[in-house]
């Protein structure tokens, strides 16, 4: 073999090394809320916070990446917004649990981030990092807030994005004032351009919504469908408490709300909830659905997985969610979405 072959060979090599890379699936899962705050914080906390994950842990690690909506901030200090029937807030010490878990990364773009003002938002970063967790949606300031986190995930780039329309709005973001960032559309198309130029997916979650109901707001559909036309490959909502309906539109997902998680709370219409698997593989995206019980009476604070006949139960009441157009096939014991 001459020398010119076998340097044309060790590209070829490369080159096929470098497409197998590329071509590796990408699996970015999310979930609900996670709060262990509030009322039953001691509760909560007796057995460590890890406790609330001890029986899902194992299903958070099957993916590249893990997203979840943290829902209090993570500190001991700041000043107390009153003017809001519910503050939360939770031990330090919690951001540690979430990375035994599993969870890669969070969203702070909601109604409680800034509970505890400035401080309690800066805590809360300097906690997320101290633990190796990612997090975007909230900020020192507006840039920082609409900041997407990259991940590179064996050849292939993920953005991820996050935003809040929901009050009060003294909790957004501005150019010199600390905050979440604001769901206007104009910033919103600009952030998933830009993020598009430099990666592969982009995910976008949103904190909007009604609470207790599953009803869409006029703008949901009008939003998600927005940012999926602007290069979106998967809208993920919170806020609502319970599970809101799913809807595949062009090449996008898009799902209203997948409720409570690990929460601290009694709630009795927070029953059910999904993790969801999103998988990239090439052109090929798949949606793979995991029923979850958080029923407290049921399973405490400790989300746990539904199967057999409960979980085909919570596969038909999602079929039936607004706007009901999603299509779904069963495999094995799985659920799916192709999209």
């Amino acid at each position: 073999m001459t020398k010119l072959q076998t340097v044309l060979l060790t590209l070829l090599s490369l080159l096929a090394l470098s497409l197998t890379v590329q071509a590796a699936e990408v699996v970015i899962q999310v979930a609900g809320d996670v709060m262990l705050g509030g009322r039953w914080e001691q509760q909560v906390a007796r057995n460590g916070y890890f406790h609330a994950f001890e029986r899902i842990a194992p299903e958070l690690k099957k993916a590249d990446i893990t997203l979840v909506n943290l829902e209090a901030p993570l500190t001991r200090r700041g000043e107390e917004f009153t003017d809001k029937k519910y503050r939360f807030r939770v031990h330090p010490a919690a951001a540690a649990a979430l990375k035994k878990a599993g969870i890669t990364t969070v969203t702070l773009a909601n109604n409680h981030s800034m509970d505890f003002g400035k401080e309690g938002l800066l805590d809360t970063l300097q906690q997320l990092g101290k633990a190796g967790i990612g997090h975007v949606g909230a900020g020192e300031n507006l840039a920082a807030a609409r900041r997407p986190v990259f991940y590179d995930i064996r050849g292939t780039r993920v953005a991820i994005l996050g935003y809040s329309l929901t009050l009060p709005s003294e909790f957004w973001a501005s150019e010199n004032r600390a905050g979440t960032a604001p769901l206007m559309e104009k910033l919103v198309k600009e952030d998933i351009a830009a993020a598009r130029t430099q990666a592969a997916i982009v995910l976008v979650t949103v904190h909007w919504g009604e609470e207790g109901t599953t009803r869409l707001r006029e703008y949901q559909p009008r939003l998600a469908r927005l940012m999926i036309d602007n290069g979106a490959d998967a809208v993920i909502g919170h806020h609502p408490h319970i599970l809101q309906g799913i809807e595949h539109y062009k090449r996008g997902i898009i799902f209203y709300s997948l409720g409570n998680f690990a929460f601290a709370s009694k709630s009795r219409i927070a029953d059910r909830t999904l993790l969801v698997r999103l998988r990239f593989d090439g052109d090929k995206r798949t949606a793979e659905l995991v029923p979850v019980n958080i029923l407290h009476r049921e399973v405490g604070f400790q989300p746990v997985l539904l199967s057999g006949h409960k979980a085909a139960e919570l596969i038909q009441r999602i079929r039936q969610l607004p706007p009901g157009t999603v299509t779904m096939r069963h495999e094995g014991a799985r659920w799916l979405v192709d999209f």
